[in-house]
C-alpha cells in the first residue's frame, strides 16, 4: 500500500460522485501529510477505516459510531486515518488541547477529526486483560524519532461524559521503539507493554506521540474493554457482535471474503522441547488475506516458549499478529509467544492470527517451530 493510495481513493470517489450527479468536479485531494495512530489496540480512526472501506474504495461504515462520524465530517478523515496531528503541539497536553477534543488533537490539524471525540459506547472496541503484557503497535506511515506517552482512563470514568485530561492517568512511555518495516505502508512501531492493573470494564487508552525533531505531535484514542480478552475486536465489519482476534476486512455484504482453508504443516525436530506449526488460510479478499497459525507441543514434556519462522516474500502484515509477538518482521518472519500462551503441555496447542497485504503464497510457506 503506497502513501498515495488514500489520495487515489479520494479522487476515485470524487469522480464517482461527479458522474452520479452529472456534474464536473475540480478534484483537490487533501495534502499527503501522513504519520500514524495506534493500530493495536486500534484507534478510532484506524478501526473505523477498516470497518467502512469497501472494495470499490468507498467508505460506508457498518459501525454506528463510525457512521455518525462520517455523516458529520465526511469520509476524508478516514482516508487519512493516520493523520491525527498538530504541527505546533510540542508535547503540550492540558491547556493546549481542550477537554472533549483530546481524541482529535483539538481543531488545529490538517483534517477535521472532531467527530471522533463523540462520547458514546459503540466505537470499535479491543478486548484486553488488565495487567497482561501485549505488543503495542503504532503506525509508522511516516517515520520520526520521538517518545510515545501512554495514558488510560481512571477507574470510575463515565464514557457518557466525554474525555477530559483529568480523566487520564499516565502509565508508560517508550522512546524510539523498533519498526516492523519502512514507512509508507501498513507497517508499525512495536513494543511489549504491561497494561495497567486493577482495570475492569470500558476505558480509553490514549497515546500522544511526541516527536523529538520537531514540534509536531500525533494523537490516538483506542476504545478498550478490560474483560479478560486477548485482543479480540468487536464493532468492525458487517457482523458487529462477533468477537474475533482478527480485525475483519471491511467489505460489502455482496462481496464476502472467500473461505478456502488450507494447511501447511512444518515441524522442528521431535523430542523433548519440540513443537510443530500449521498454517490455515481463513479468508481472502482483493489484495489481502487472513490466516491462523496453530502451534502444537510435539514433545513429551511441557514447553514454556515457542517461536515460529517462515519467509513471507513480498507479503506484509496489515493487521496483527494477534496472540503472538513479532521477533522479526517480513520477509524473514519470526513470531514468538506472548505472556499467556507460551506454556503448552504435551500435545497442547495455541494459535496466533494475522491479516496480510498481498496474495496467499503459493505454495504456502514452510513453517519451522522451535522452543529456544
Amino acid at each position: 500500500m503506497s502513501r498515495a493510495r488514500p489520495l487515489r481513493r479520494w479522487a476515485t470517489l470524487a469522480v464517482a460522485l461527479a458522474m452520479a450527479f452529472g456534474t464536473s468536479l475540480s478534484i483537490s485531494p487533501p495534502p499527503a501529510s501522513a504519520h500514524g495512530v495506534a493500530m493495536f489496540p486500534g484507534a478510532r480512526t484506524f478501526l473505523c477505516w477498516q470497518d467502512g472501506l469497501r472494495d470499490n474504495g468507498q467508505i460506508i461504515p457498518f459501525n454506528p459510531a463510525c457512521g455518525a462520524a462520517v455523516n458529520q465530517s465526511g469520509p476524508t478523515p478516514l482516508y487519512n486515518w493516520f493523520a491525527v496531528l498538530r504541527s505546533d503541539a510540542n508535547g503540550r497536553t492540558t491547556g493546549f488541547i481542550p477537554d472533549n477534543q483530546i481524541c482529535s488533537g483539538g481543531t488545529g490539524g490538517p483534517f477535521d477529526f472532531t467527530a471522533y471525540n463523540a462520547a458514546r459506547t459503540d466505537w470499535p472496541t479491543t478486548h484486553l486483560t488488565s495487567g497482561a503484557t501485549i505488543q503495542f503497535r503504532y503506525s509508522n506511515w511516516a517515520a520520526h524519532p520521538g517518545t510515545f506517552q501512554l495514558y488510560v482512563t481512571r477507574n470510575g470514568w463515565n464514557p457518557a461524559n466525554g474525555l477530559a485530561w483529568s480523566d487520564l492517568q499516565a502509565f508508560a512511555s517508550v522512546t524510539n521503539p523498533p519498526a516492523s518495516g519502512g514507512p509508507g505502508a501498513l507497517n508499525y512501531y512495536f513494543w511489549n507493554q504491561q497494561l495497567p492493573t486493577g482495570k475492569t470494564g470500558r476505558h480509553i487508552i490514549f497515546v500522544q506521540w511526541v516527536r523529538s525533531d520537531s514540534q509536531e505531535n500525533f494523537f490516538s484514542c483506542s476504545d478498550v474493554m478490560f474483560d479478560g480478552g486477548n485482543g479480540e475486536v468487536t464493532g468492525v465489519g458487517p457482523n458487529q457482535g462477533t468477537t474475533s482476534p482478527t480485525i475483519s476486512p471491511s467489505i460489502s455484504p455482496s462481496n464476502s471474503p472467500s473461505n478456502s482453508p488450507s494447511t501447511s504443516p512444518s515441524s522442528s525436530p521431535s523430542g523433548n522441547g519440540g513443537c510443530t506449526a500449521t498454517w490455515r488460510t481463513d479468508s481472502t479478499w482483493p489484495g489481502h488475506f487472513g490466516a491462523t497459525v496453530t502451534v502444537r507441543n510435539s514433545s513429551t514434556a511441557t514447553i514454556n516458549r515457542w517461536t515460529v519462522r517462515w519467509n513471507f516474500g513480498s507479503v506484509t502484515f496489515d493487521g496483527g499478529p494477534w496472540n503472538g509477538t513479532v521477533a522479526s518482521p517480513p520477509p524473514n518472519v519470526a513470531i514468538g509467544n506472548v505472556s499467556y500462551n507460551g506454556t503448552l503441555a504435551p500435545n497442547g496447542t495455541t494459535s496466533f492470527n494475522f491479516n496480510a497485504a498481498g496474495n496467499v503464497p503459493n505454495p504456502l510457506p514452510a513453517l519451522s517451530c522451535s522452543t529456544t
